[in-house]
């Protein structure tokens, strides 16, 4: 505190630290327009051409072109979601794993909807719907996911049959 009030708390480069900071804007800007003047010989020459020396035309590891495709587009979060599916067993445990399936991830609503295969298991998962979220936002990052659906089985289809009266709903429709 000075005699003529609170001192900045994040002073302003001065001197190295600027001299640091217009340095490296310098040199980026020298490699990109030497760069750009390589290109533009190497196209009057008949083409781009490979060289011995390394550029942006080399050939990536799979896993290296994965991970750039995926930052690039923004898909950080669904990639992680997915992983998470694929290790649903460690997560929640054997148990639950064998009746509990994660079907889909909304990124919208950052909701993940899990389907059991009976109403006993649904049940006993909803109860352990906020646990899981914890569990999974550790893994994840935090709000990756908000909540958890639960769906209990699904009846069976209805099927097409040589008996069927066209136009009908199915067995309700007799009761109705």
């Amino acid at each position: 505190m000075t005699a003529q009030g609170p001192a900045p708390k994040n002073p302003e480069p001065s001197g190295v630290d600027l001299a640091r900071v217009a340095l490296r804007a310098a040199k980026e800007a020298a490699r990109a327009r030497g760069d750009a003047v390589q290109q533009k010989k190497q196209a009057r020459r008949g083409g781009l051409r490979s060289g011995a020396r390394a550029d942006g035309r080399d050939p990536m590891a799979l896993g290296s072109a994965i991970n750039r495709l995926i930052s690039e587009r923004g898909w950080e979060a669904p990639a992680a979601v997915g992983g998470v599916m694929g290790r649903w067993p460690q997560i929640v445990g054997d148990d639950v794993a064998k009746h509990c399936v994660p079907e889909r991830y909304d990124e919208d609503e950052r909701v993940l909807v899990v389907r059991c295969d009976s109403t006993a298991w649904a049940t006993n998962l909803r109860l352990l719907a906020p646990t899981l979220v914890a569990r999974l936002n550790e893994d994840l990052g935090h709000g990756a996911v908000k909540a958890i659906k639960v769906q209990g089985p699904s009846g069976p289809t209805r099927r097409y049959g040589p008996l069927r009266a066209p136009g009908s709903t199915g067995p309700g429709d007799t009761y109705g």
